[in-house]
């Protein structure tokens, strides 16, 4: 593997809870809750049938449903557990997948301006560089290609809602999941991305309704969980 840029603790703890990619009711369901509004995002104005690559796939929530929906997907990911429950998941509905375990570098070292999008969902926060994974993401996109990333704000209020509401007391992300230091401003995000010539083109964020236990998209917005787009020139 060419990159080291990765956090064994990290991806020792998504081994431990990979039987629970595919449970809506469990520690990962409320990717289940946003992946209708994430994929939505992503194929707005685009043609389905395109090359992606989900980088951080886990167990293939948003790769499955990226697939469902004509696109041609591989799925990346460095824990092995998830690879192999998103493996076992994809042939029992009968879907043609390439999941691989290996960086996004790697990807962009075999594949360099190859893909029409590229997908990284919750998975930036997790990782000692980011940057350098916004620079391989952009690597391996086609000139004209399309970025799309999601993570959490680094502020106060997203350490709140997020980390000690989201976390302890809702449960809707994994308890010990998430460390502040390593959440992500867009600014930053996007500074990244500028210097890797990738072009911002929107951002919405991910609103959670208590009553309904339901989440909206809110356009424009870069609150505490965000979606943002970018395009390579």
């Amino acid at each position: 593997m060419k990159s080291a840029n990765y956090d064994e603790k990290e991806i020792t703890r998504f081994d431990s809870i990979s039987n629970t990619w595919w449970d809506p009711a469990g520690e990962l369901g409320t990717l289940h809750t946003i992946n209708a509004l994430r994929l939505a995002f992503i194929l707005e104005n685009l043609d389905s049938h395109i090359q992606v690559l989900d980088v951080g796939c886990g167990g293939g929530i948003l790769t499955e449903a990226l697939a469902l929906a004509g696109a041609h997907v591989i799925g990346i990911d460095l824990s092995r557990e998830s690879l192999d429950v998103a493996m076992l998941h994809a042939r029992e509905r009968g879907l043609l997948i390439d999941y691989r375990y290996g960086s996004v570098d790697d990807i962009a070292e075999i594949y360099p301006g190859h893909f029409d999008v590229v997908t990284c969902m919750e998975m930036l926060e997790h990782t000692p560089k980011p940057a350098s994974i916004v620079a391989a993401c952009a690597i391996a996109l086609k000139p004209g290609g399309h970025f799309f990333c999601s993570t959490i704000n680094r502020t106060p209020k997203a350490f709140l809602f997020a980390v000690l509401i989201g976390e302890y007391l809702l449960h809707l992300l994994p308890r010990g999941s998430h460390q502040y230091t390593r959440l992500i401003r867009p600014k930053q995000l996007k500074k990244w991305a500028g210097e890797n010539g990738l072009t911002h083109i929107r951002s919405s964020s991910f609103m959670y309704h208590p009553l309904s236990q339901k989440f909206t998209l809110a356009e424009g917005k870069e609150d505490v969980n965000y979606i943002t787009h970018f395009t390579r020139v």
